[in-house]
């Protein structure tokens, strides 16, 4: 055993995806990086070892790898097994070889709708490819951790399939941030959810409120003062309560929230604010809340 295997990190996990062409291995990277994994695509085996002290160095910035390995590096592919062999004789990576299958007339099937010539037939029938395919992979198969056969599979049950598989590997956390905004500025791209706050009564009209914020109390308390107000966070947290769990069972990393009203200084920002210490008390979220626009006009 070397000085690296004893300062190796215990819980660094790596998964070698691989299989049959057109068996689903885009799927799969897809499904893993919603896991929260550091996903590469057709990495030459040789130089995975090189990988493997990339993960051991990082203190813990990369705890997760799915590497995907298929025949496209053909002339590497041989140095597989050497390489999985080396990481366990010197570092203290658990490793999984995830292998996709799928039977030949379905493979078949996929190249012609898709049009791509298959890696080891480029001039000829995908049949014939799929059959050398087939028997150059047979051992790496019958060393895999996880054989899934795609046949009938739908992309959705394949992606359900591998999430229930490897989600144990994720933190029972999910990142939750929410985010205040002003509808004139724009909505934020890349919230999951939009909620519109402009309905309620306005600390703008306030003239000694219109200078400050929704994380000033004086304008927190009278956002948070009306009956609308209140029955609104009732109502709009008993549905967060149901959604976010049903996101972290769909394999979901991260939910953003938008909270919008006018100009995203006041209302929004309150209510913001607000969200962030309720739903901050689970144990079950990690949460965050920013203020995008609330700073807009103080310049």
């Amino acid at each position: 055993m070397t000085d690296n295997l004893k300062n190796a990190a215990p819980w660094a996990t790596l998964i070698i995806i691989t299989g049959m062409s057109g068996a689903g291995k885009t799927i799969a990277v897809q499904s893993l990086e919603d896991l929260g994994f550091f996903c590469v695509d057709n990495l030459p085996p040789v130089l995975i070892p090189k990988f493997a002290e990339l993960i051991e160095q990082s203190n813990g910035k990369i705890g997760k790898v799915a590497l995907v390995i298929d025949l496209r590096g053909r002339e590497f592919f041989t140095a597989l097994s050497e390489s999985l062999n080396y990481i366990k004789d010197h570092f203290t990576i658990h490793c999984e070889i995830l292998f996709l299958n799928a039977n030949d007339g379905v493979l078949v099937q996929r190249y012609k709708e898709s049009r791509r010539r298959h890696p080891l037939a480029p001039d000829g029938m995908p049949l014939d490819g799929i059959r050398l395919e087939r028997k150059m992979l047979e051992e790496l198969k019958s060393s895999a951790t996880q054989v899934i056969d795609t046949s009938v599979m739908k992309p959705a049950t394949l992606k359900a399939r591998i999430i229930s598989r490897f989600s144990h590997l994720e933190s029972s956390m999910l990142s939750v941030n929410i985010t205040s905004f002003g509808f004139k500025y724009g909505i934020p791209i890349d919230a999951d959810l939009i909620f519109d706050v402009r309905f309620l009564p306005n600390p703008h009209y306030v003239d000694q409120l219109r200078p400050h914020t929704g994380q000033d109390s004086d304008v927190y308390d009278y956002v948070m003062k009306w009956p609308e107000t209140q029955a609104f966070l009732t109502k709009l947290l008993d549905m967060l309560h149901f959604l976010i769990p049903q996101y972290r069972k769909e394999g979901k990393s991260q939910v953003i929230i938008g909270i919008g009203c006018t100009g995203g200084k006041h209302r929004s920002v309150a209510i913001s604010e607000y969200l962030g210490k309720m739903l901050g008390a689970s144990e079950t979220e990690s949460v965050s809340v920013s203020h995008r626009d609330a700073d807009r006009d103080r310049h």
